[in-house]
């Protein structure tokens, strides 16, 4: 089974943010990577809404987006 760029950008945008809740409900000290994984999440399903015109979730990555600089500038 080969996967479009689109449904990789989707799977992996999933993974990292599987990832991310994962790291921070750990409370393990490893915030900083999981904010940083939230970001590069966003950018993925972002970018993978945009392709397929799913402005509703575009938009709600913008804000994961700003939640995960703003949780990597808080942890810095």
């Amino acid at each position: 089974m080969k996967l479009s760029v689109a449904q990789s950008l989707e799977w992996f945008g999933v993974v990292t943010a599987i990832v991310y809740s994962l790291l921070v409900a750990s409370n393990t000290g490893l915030e900083f990577v999981g904010f940083t994984l939230l970001l590069v999440s966003s950018f993925s399903i972002g970018l993978w809404a945009y392709l397929g015109q799913h402005r509703g979730i575009l938009l709600l990555q913008f804000f994961y987006a700003t939640a995960g600089i703003i949780g990597m500038l808080r942890w810095f």
